[in-house]
C-alpha cells in the first residue's frame, strides 16, 4: 500500500545556538534564498525559513546538532560555474566531487559543518 507521497514540502537542517547567526547569514548572503516569515509559535526558538523553488528549507537550533555525517541536501543550479565562483567569492571552500550519473557538482560545508551539494544536470 502506497503512502500516496506527491512532494517534498520542506528539508530541515540544525545547526547550533552557538553558530546560528553564522549559519543564517551563510544562507541569506551566499544562497540569496527569499526567507519566509515563521510562525509566531515558533519564533522563539531560533533559526529561520527560507524558500527555495516550491520546497521550503528550514534551519532550526538544535544543541545536538553534528556536522559528521554524509547527508546533505542537493541543490541544482543551470550555471555551476557561476555558482561556484560566488561560493568562492564568499570565501568559502568547495569539496570537488566530480560528475556522478550524468550531476557535475561540488560540496560546500555551512559554519556549522552540513554538507550541500550543489550541482548541475
Amino acid at each position: 500500500m502506497s503512502l500516496g507521497i506527491t512532494r517534498i514540502d520542506h528539508v530541515q537542517i540544525a545547526v547550533p545556538r552557538a553558530l546560528e547567526g553564522q549559519c543564517l547569514k551563510f544562507y541569506r548572503e551566499i544562497f540569496a534564498f527569499p526567507e519566509l516569515e515563521k510562525p509566531a509559535d515558533l519564533r522563539a526558538r531560533g533559526g529561520a525559513w527560507f524558500q527555495v523553488g516550491p520546497i521550503q528549507m528550514h534551519i532550526g537550533v538544535d544543541p545536538d546538532a553534528s556536522p559528521k555525517s554524509k547527508r546533505h541536501i542537493c541543490f541544482l543550479t543551470n550555471d555551476l560555474a557561476q555558482a561556484k565562483a560566488t561560493v568562492l567569492a564568499h570565501g568559502v571552500a568547495i569539496e570537488e566531487e566530480g560528475v556522478a550519473e550524468g550531476l557535475a557538482r561540488f560540496f560546500v560545508r555551512d559554519p556549522a559543518g552540513n554538507r550541500i551539494e550543489i550541482g548541475q544536470r
